[in-house]
């Protein structure tokens, strides 16, 4: 068949593989490119599956031009023109779930969520921390009811979904093992909505760093401002609401004024973090944002931190499937589906898609694990 061999280097750059080791490993590709030789509809196939790239786009005429549908901040100051494979699909795959889920919450009668985007347009951190504590009920030493950060982390997400705002965590695109998600170039992005916010946290990241994540991207629900960013060494990029979101998160989870009182009487991260029951890494960002440690004693701190915890994580195995596809899916919005199903306002095929799940896999989630 024939196929425009602009189209082919443009699926392997999009894939992110370099193109000469790709056709290194695939020669024959290289006969389509130069012309000498016409794929069949087979190896087109199966071309496209290594290239995570839909059949019918080998023959457009023209590559598209893809854009990404949010901002997405890196930390070295720049806003980022393209994202990894990985990352660009599971943000359109989280669209496609919030666009369903934002119709099926309309037509049940759901009402807008009153918090989202309360503070756009205003700049007061401390504001938005008290909102949000109010909304979820909170006091500022909440965490002090919990033996360990782990449990309040567990809390904090329960009492957020249960505002209707969807948490993912996942470190893969969809279920796929082989498409990861680099924890260096996405820690997490946003979907605002006013009625079926998303939020996606990267569970390939340290426990410990996720909790600041979710904060921050709650954050940006109260701005009112879709984003996704890297967050490397836990900073923030040059931009304002990045910066104010980070604010929330540091005061929402250790507020400025117990943190000096503690640090005056024992400068000790893991004193302090049992104290306040968030990770060692936390209380070292808020050193560093008091001026109580220099950038340079943090990021030692964050180097060695990190490294201790990525080996913890890489001894702690797979786990248990449909108790990593709770959280891949969220809870909530596992229910919405399930009740859209039982309802027949959802099609099985159509609920399979919008889950990632096969027919088998989907019977059994829901009805043995959910």
């Amino acid at each position: 068949m024939n196929v425009n061999p602009d189209i082919l280097r443009w699926a392997i750059d999009r894939a992110g593989y370099d193109e000469i080791e790709f056709i290194e490993r695939n020669p024959k590709v290289k006969k389509w490119i130069e012309g000498e030789k016409e794929p069949t509809v087979k190896q087109l196939e199966e071309f496209s599956r290594k290239v995570f790239l839909p059949f019918g786009y080998l023959f457009l005429q023209i590559p598209p031009k893809e854009s990404l549908p949010i901002p997405f901040f890196r930390s070295n100051g720049t806003l980022a023109e393209k994202v990894s494979l990985n990352i660009y699909d599971t943000i359109l795959l989280l669209q496609q779930r919030q666009e369903w889920l934002k119709g099926y919450l309309e037509d049940s009668g759901f009402e807008k969520l009153p918090f989202v985007g309360k503070f756009r347009g205003k700049f007061d951190a401390k504001a938005i921390v008290q909102s949000i504590r109010e909304e979820l009920d909170l006091n500022e030493n909440w965490a002090s009811n919990f033996q360990k950060w782990e449990d309040a982390l567990n809390h904090l997400v329960e009492l957020i979904e249960d505002k209707g705002i969807i948490i993912v965590f996942n470190g893969v695109f969809e279920n796929s093992t082989r498409r990861k998600i680099p924890v260096d170039e996405c820690r997490g992005f946003v979907l605002v909505d006013e009625i079926a916010p998303f939020m996606f946290v990267n569970n390939a990241d340290y426990k410990s760093a996720q909790m600041f994540t979710l904060v921050h991207e709650l954050a940006h629900i109260w701005t009112g401002q879709s984003a996704g960013f890297d967050f490397r060494k836990l900073q923030p990029a040059d931009n304002p609401i990045e910066k104010l979101c980070d604010q929330v998160a540091a005061e929402f989870l250790v507020p400025e004024k117990e943190f000096d009182m503690q640090w005056n009487q024992n400068p000790n991260t893991k004193t302090i973090a049992r104290y306040f029951k968030v990770s060692e890494i936390v209380i070292a960002r808020r050193a560093l944002d008091t001026g109580k440690w220099s950038k340079r004693n943090f990021f030692d701190f964050y180097e060695a931190y990190q490294n201790r915890e990525f080996q913890k994580k890489a001894n702690q195995g797979g786990g248990n499937f449909y108790a990593t596809a709770k959280k891949r899916l969220s809870v909530t919005f596992a229910s919405h589906v399930n009740t859209a199903v039982k309802s027949g306002q959802l099609l099985y095929r159509d609920a399979c898609k919008l889950t990632s799940m096969k027919g088998d896999t989907f019977e059994n989630f829901f009805s043995k694990h959910f």
